[in-house]
């Protein structure tokens, strides 16, 4: 069986005290990097490559494991989670962080 990780930017979140008491440009806005909705499906193959440069770094490495083990056929959240298959997930931008749905795919 292979397996693939569907991921989901489920949305983007701002918190404007954090951003003007802490960030050098209070106007910075949401993540710019990705949308709300936005889905990326990733293949063995892609995985080293973070999607070509498709993705934050940043957020690539909040997540990875996760989806490393999905690619595995591994459970993501088992018992966390109503789905072993899927979980939720952020970066770690404190103050503009990105909320991301992982589910693994089953083929």
């Amino acid at each position: 069986m292979r397996h693939k990780c569907k991921i989901t930017v489920l949305r983007r979140e701002y918190f404007s005290d954090l951003v003007d008491q802490y960030l050098a440009d209070p106007k910075s806005g949401k993540c710019p990097y990705f949308q709300d909705g936005q889905v990326f499906i990733v293949e063995s193959q892609d995985f080293f490559r973070m999607l070509n440069g498709q993705f934050c770094s940043e957020a690539w490495d909040c997540i990875s494991r996760y989806v490393y083990a999905a690619l595995q056929g591994g459970s993501i959240m088992s018992g966390w989670t109503k789905d072993e298959k899927m979980m939720i997930a952020c970066c770690n931008d404190g103050t503009r962080p990105v909320i991301f749905k992982l589910e693994r795919i089953d083929e």
